[in-house]
């Protein structure tokens, strides 16, 4: 334990050292706030109007999120005990290490890759190992597999890839799981899945389908596309086991009863809801286009979001959004994430991407120019 002279009682020096997680920072006044990767569309009324028929909160919800499961059971064609819900996807992610994971065991995932994946690897007292993504800001998923020992229990792949957008293809992604241990979990985090209109990308519930590998579980997210960030809510499909076990690992009714009629009632306006994500789909591959155009290296984006390659120029790009009011997210080193938002930012997002893509060291990766000279 720490004795660290900050700390009034004695803590495990990795979770000591370990910094809390930083969401993506809000906007005041007039700001676009593209940070968070949320859904820009306010919810829609058959949704406010269900959150606003459970005022029961005087009773514990269902801790099973039942009516939740069942409906996403049948929509699946799995039992309902293949489902589990957690409070976001993340939720679900933290108790899937904690029930495979623990001193002496490795948790495998790509990195750059989404911020919570290392932190979760600490909590659980695992090692994490981080794979660098290949050209393209993608998976290296041979690298991956090269990466097994052991000690490893759980692998992650995300896909789209969050921050950086690309998708692993499904054909890779088979070739990949074939070549896994089948005790070792797998963890297909689709979070931004009803984004993704490449036909090639990965579906886990096609890998869910296949029962040869019953080690994969896929977790997906009403956070996103369905626009309900605000009540967390996200779900985990796969094997009864498995999931028995990560509820096994979960706090007990996190799980609102708020969330959970809002989930059902955005699956009864599913159609009205895809059509908002078709528009942020489109929206973002105009985006993509034009950043392309003005000389920036983009990878593929298939989430609601695109990366900007930015390099040791993080930090003074970020500030220059900040300063136009967009509000990104950063990633100092790397690159800035940038959420798609409502349609009226995009202009300005590309007008200070152009003046900055033209200010760049020469013969830096994120700027198209340098390796095309």
């Amino acid at each position: 334990m720490t004795d660290a002279s900050d700390i009034p009682i004695r803590v495990r020096p990795e979770i000591a050292a370990l910094p809390p997680y930083k969401q993506g920072r809000q906007a005041g006044g007039d700001a676009f706030k593209l940070s968070s990767n949320e859904n820009p569309f306010d919810p829609l009324p058959g949704v406010v109007e269900a959150i606003r028929s459970a005022t029961a909160v005087n009773r514990y919800p269902d801790a099973s999120a039942a009516r939740l499961r069942e409906r996403l059971a049948e929509r699946f064609g799995v039992a309902s005990d293949e489902v589990h819900i957690g409070a976001g996807s993340v939720s679900i992610l933290a108790q899937l290490i904690l029930a495979t994971s623990g001193p002496g065991d490795e948790v495998i995932y790509a990195w750059r890759s989404f911020e919570a994946y290392p932190w979760l690897a600490v909590v659980a007292g695992a090692t994490a190992v981080e794979v660098p993504l290949a050209e393209g800001a993608r998976h290296d998923l041979p690298a991956m597999v090269a990466a097994i020992t052991e000690r490893t229990r759980s692998i992650i792949v995300c896909s789209p890839n969050n921050p950086t957008g690309p998708i692993v293809t499904q054909a890779e992604f088979d070739a990949f799981i074939a070549q896994v241990p089948s005790d070792v979990l797998v963890i297909l985090d689709e979070a931004y899945a009803e984004f993704v209109t490449d036909p090639d990308a990965v579906d886990g519930l096609l890998v869910l389908g296949n029962a040869t590998y019953p080690n994969v579980v896929v977790l997906r997210t009403f956070s996103k596309a369905f626009g309900l960030a605000g009540l967390r809510v996200g779900y985990a499909v796969g094997h009864k086991r498995i999931l028995d076990a990560a509820r096994s690992t979960s706090i007990p009714l996190s799980v609102t009863a708020q969330a959970e009629v809002a989930a059902l009632a955005s699956l009864d306006a599913e159609e009205e809801l895809l059509d908002r994500v078709r528009a942020i789909a489109e929206r973002r591959d105009q985006l993509v286009a034009a950043l392309r155009d003005a000389g920036w290296r983009v990878p593929d984006a298939q989430g609601n979001f695109v990366w900007l390659p930015t390099g040791d120029e993080t930090l003074t790009a970020a500030q220059a959004f900040d300063e136009a009011g967009i509000i990104v997210r950063p990633f100092a080193g790397d690159g800035i994430r940038i959420s798609v938002g409502e349609a009226e930012s995009v202009e300005k997002v590309l007008r200070i991407a152009a003046s900055l893509v033209s200010h760049l060291p020469a013969g830096h990766a994120g700027a198209r120019e340098s390796v095309e000279r």
